[in-house]
Formats: structure tokens, C-alpha cells, sequence
């Protein structure tokens, strides 16, 4: 299915929450998003869903379709890299969720946190998975010859995500590129594998390139004059639809498929009120009962040690009822609010 109006959809958007990685902030994306009536925008953050929420609410309020994805390292025979996981229902956001959350379980601190194979096969419904950059897993496989191992796990990842599984080529103008692009060309053909067209967006305007570049030493613990620290280009920020057509006119493939990305996508994370687990008992009754049992009774050790004490204009029984038309008017808000549980918690 062809789209008649075509427009590039940028899915690899690194916000804030890409740490010491990605420099857009999410307002000001929304902003653009705004100004430049951009139709779908997909977030492909670093590790975390940590601005999931926020970047599906207000790219919402400015008319974009937000797409919700993440980066995860896959750790196999030690080759250790990132690929791109979206979510396309509930219930591949669910697995998003689960496979962001156990790959901060299985690894130490001394590495970033990863996933297996194993994982992925396991949890894959409704998620697409884009093979990602010269610098990603693939890419490391590439580079360090592992062609075997590539295809291999290419294999076994196409038998898994069946059609949700794109290659991915990307084009920065970075030294690296071309030559993993001619592999990834002739695999695509080789595996019957779906090109896809991306770039990789750290920051919104051109001339933001000195500041995310520093902001890259200081993830990586170096200097902005080291010679032989890692850096990328300048070519990391929105480029128009004009220029990215031109970019990729030679892979008309890899534009359908970038333009036609976001017809996959029919959800977005909602706001949901906290859970709180029930405290009740037949013992203490209600959490209201007992927030109010046990609020009057710290009002009666504070009246006693402290406020008859230094009060001697007026009788017992008139501060007293004082402070418990306060306490009733606190206790009120704090039931209308649905914030017992909340209080207890605390409390316990």
C-alpha cells in the first residue's frame, strides 16, 4: 500500500532520556512536531521507555502520531550492540516494557544493561525490529567479520518476527557507512528482507552539533580534543523532505517503506491511576477507618506533650475541638483524593 501524500517519518528520535546520548527535549519536539506539521514521529530512545509516556501525551496535543520504541542491547557470544524495538499494540508495548525491565536485571554495573536472543523469541508479539547502524549489533558483527554469525542471527531473527523485521540504512555522510550499506543491500536481497530508510536524530537543528558533541565526552569520559575519542558527524539533526528524498532517491524501497511505516501503528500508552495494594483487614477495618483511628490517636500524644503545654488562655476542651475540626477537614481532602492507601504506605 502506497501513501499519496509521502513523507519521510523520522523513527530514530533520541529525547533526554537517551542519557549523555540524545539533546531533544520533549516540549520542544512537540513544538517542532507543531510548526512543522509532521505526521508521525517515533521515539527510539536508549535503554529506557522512561519518556514514553511523555512523548506519547503532548506529540499527541501537537497532531503527530507518536510512536513508541526503544533501543535494547542484544549480548550474544559476546558481541554486544543495540537494535530498535516499537511497539504496535498493547500488547507489544507490554513486551517492550518486560524486555526493557529484565535486560536492568540480567546485567551488573559494570555493563549496560542487555538481553538475549532468547528473550526477543519470547517476547516479540507485536513489536518491529529495525537491524539498526554500522555502530549498533549488526554493525559490530559486521565490522569484526563475523558474517557467519550475522546472517545466522538474521535467520533465526526473520523465522521469529516474520514481517516485522526491516534492514535498516542509514545515511550520515559517516566514514563507516558505505561500506556496511553494500552488505546490508546485498542480505536484504539474499534473505528477502524489506529496506527501510532512517536517521539517527540527537538534537533538532544543525547548528546544535558542538554542544551534543561535548555532550558525547561527557558519556564517554573524554576530551573535546582527543584525536582518537569516538564522534559523530554533523548530520544528526531534521533534515527537510526534500533533502531526505534526495538522500535516498536511489533506494526508492527504503523511502516506501519509511513512508508507509506508521500505517504499523495503532497505539499509544494512556495515563492510568497508580495501584495501590489493599491494606484492609477485618481487624483495622477500612484504610479510611484506620487512617482515622490512627490519626486521632497521634492528635491526642501531640495535644499532650505539647500544645496543653504551652496553651493556658484557653481550657482543654476548646483546643481540642480546635484541632480535630482540623484534623476532620485534612482527613476529608486526604479520602476525597483517594490517597489513604498512599498515606498508610508511608505510615507503615
Amino acid at each position: 500500500m502506497l501513501v499519496n501524500n509521502k513523507n519521510f517519518n523520522h523513527l530514530k528520535v533520541h529525547t533526554q532520556y537517551s542519557i549523555c546520548e540524545g539533546a531533544i527535549k520533549i516540549d520542544e519536539l512537540a513544538d517542532y512536531c507543531k510548526s512543522n506539521k509532521i505526521k508521525a514521529i517515533s521515539l527510539a530512545d536508549s535503554y529506557n521507555l522512561c519518556g514514553a509516556l511523555e512523548f506519547a501525551e503532548k506529540i499527541s496535543k501537537a497532531g503527530t502520531q507518536p510512536i513508541i520504541g526503544t533501543q535494547i542491547n542484544l549480548n550474544i557470544s559476546e558481541i554486544f550492540g543495540k537494535v530498535t524495538l516499537y511497539a504496535t499494540s498493547e500488547e507489544g508495548y507490554k513486551n517492550l516494557t518486560k524486555l526493557s525491565s529484565s535486560s536492568y536485571l540480567k546485567s551488573d554495573a559494570m555493563k549496560d544493561p542487555y538481553c538475549t536472543l532468547k528473550d526477543l523469541f519470547n517476547n516479540n508479539q507485536g513489536l518491529i525490529l529495525l537491524t539498526g547502524n554500522y555502530t549498533n549489533f549488526f554493525g559490530q558483527l559486521f565490522y569484526k567479520n563475523k558474517l557467519k554469525d550475522f546472517e545466522q542471527i538474521l535467520s533465526t531473527l526473520k523465522d521469529s518476527f516474520k514481517d516485522r523485521l526491516y534492514i535498516e540504512i542509514q545515511r550520515h555522510n559517516e566514514f563507516q557507512e558505505k561500506n556496511f550499506e553494500n552488505y546490508l543491500l546485498n542480505i536484504s536481497k539474499s534473505f528477502q528482507l524489506p529496506l527501510i530508510a532512517t536517521q539517527e536524530i540527537f538534537y533538532i537543528n544543525e547548528d546544535m552539533h558542538e554542544a551534543h558533541d561535548a555532550l558525547i565526552c561527557i558519556g564517554e569520559k573524554n576530551f573535546v580534543d582527543d584525536k582518537n575519542r569516538f564522534k559523530y558527524n554533523n548530520q544528526h539533526y531534521f533534515k527537510s523532505q526534500e533533502e531526505l528524498k534526495k538522500l535516498y532517491s536511489d533506494i526508492p524501497e527504503s523511502l516506501e517503506n519509511n513512508y508507509n511505516f506508521h500505517l504499523r501503528f495503532n497505539f499509544k500508552p494512556k495515563k492510568s491511576k497508580p495501584i495501590l495494594p489493599s491494606i484492609a483487614s477485618k481487624e483495622n477495618g477500612s484504610p479510611e477507618e484506620e487512617l482515622s483511628k490512627l490519626a486521632k490517636h497521634g492528635l491526642e500524644n501531640r495535644l499532650e506533650s505539647f500544645i496543653f503545654k504551652k496553651n493556658n488562655n484557653k481550657s482543654k476542651d476548646q483546643i481540642k475541638k480546635i484541632y480535630e475540626k482540623r484534623l476532620l477537614h485534612e482527613i476529608d481532602i486526604i479520602n476525597l483524593m483517594n490517597y489513604v492507601s498512599n498515606f498508610l504506605i508511608v505510615y507503615d
